[in-house]
């Protein structure tokens, strides 16, 4: 049997392509303007890695910020659900997941079955975000796939009090011209972004084991603060599993249950 979840992301596409359970096929793209084109492509992309056809997917789940404009999925479900169930296929231990999106933040309580108890999100502001990080990035004049390697190197942090983005990013140019080592401005960057992200954890109650997920997770520099502000040990995903596709591996596995429970009504 083969499912398919797709997690319009407001700045990533993604889909996986499952058959009889297992991963056959797990794609990332750029979201755009036109989410209903870029699902297709994206989608498009998946079936072929895959090597199947549209007509042997049983059923096809839509997830994350555009779920709304994916026209050929058979349910729409939301990506805190997905997210949930995704991290718990992965670490089935696991009862909080931090998920930092492109542009925002979810915490969310796991119960032992994988499904959604509580949550807590931060959906109006870039601080604490991937876009926060790309705007500093940029800032900087680096890739953003440096910072968690600038952040390893750091010895003492650069206070950066403000986590709006824009008064974040005056901030940092004043520390440049003072001369400060980039490194310690990263790290500084790391713990002003992983501060709203704890806060989030802790108001729907902070659970091991718990999952770090989102593209912002391949972050070695954000694991490492959001653990030291936490005052725990992350549980790692499964060598091999990228954290951005956790939501859609979540959607996979939703269409999976669907097409059981329909066969069995």
């Amino acid at each position: 049997m083969i499912t398919a979840g797709v997690d319009i992301g407001s700045t990533a596409c993604k889909v996986v392509v499952l058959r009889d359970g297992a991963v056959v096929a797990a794609i990332t793209g750029p979201s755009s303007f036109d989410p209903q084109r870029t699902a297709r492509e994206i989608y498009d992309r998946a079936l072929a890695a895959a090597g199947a056809a549209a007509d042997e997917v049983r059923c096809v789940v839509g997830t994350g910020y555009g779920r709304a404009r994916v026209p050929f999925a058979a349910v729409n479900v939301s990506e805190l659900s997905c997210h949930a169930r995704g991290a718990h296929h992965l670490v089935p231990s696991v009862r909080t997941v931090l998920d930092i999106g492109g542009q925002d933040v979810k915490a969310l309580t796991v119960d032992a079955n994988g499904n959604l108890v509580d949550f807590a999100m931060n959906d109006k502001c870039a601080a604490g975000t991937g876009r926060f990080l790309d705007v500093m990035a940029r800032t900087l004049e680096i890739p953003v796939e440096d910072l968690g390697t600038l952040h390893a190197r750091a010895g003492e942090a650069c206070v950066i009090g403000n986590m709006c983005s824009v008064f974040a990013e005056s901030e940092v140019l004043s520390l440049l011209n003072e001369g400060a080592p980039l490194p310690a401005i990263v790290k500084g960057l790391h713990l002003s972004l992983v501060s709203r992200v704890a806060a989030l954890a802790l108001r729907v109650g902070l659970e091991p084991d718990v999952v770090l997920t989102g593209g912002v997770a391949r972050n070695a520099g954000v694991v490492d603060a959001l653990a030291g502000r936490l005052g725990i040990a992350l549980s790692r995903l499964p060598a091999g599993s990228d954290p951005q596709l956790v939501g859609a591996l979540g959607a996979a596995l939703v269409a999976r249950d669907h097409v059981g429970a329909t066969e069995g009504a």
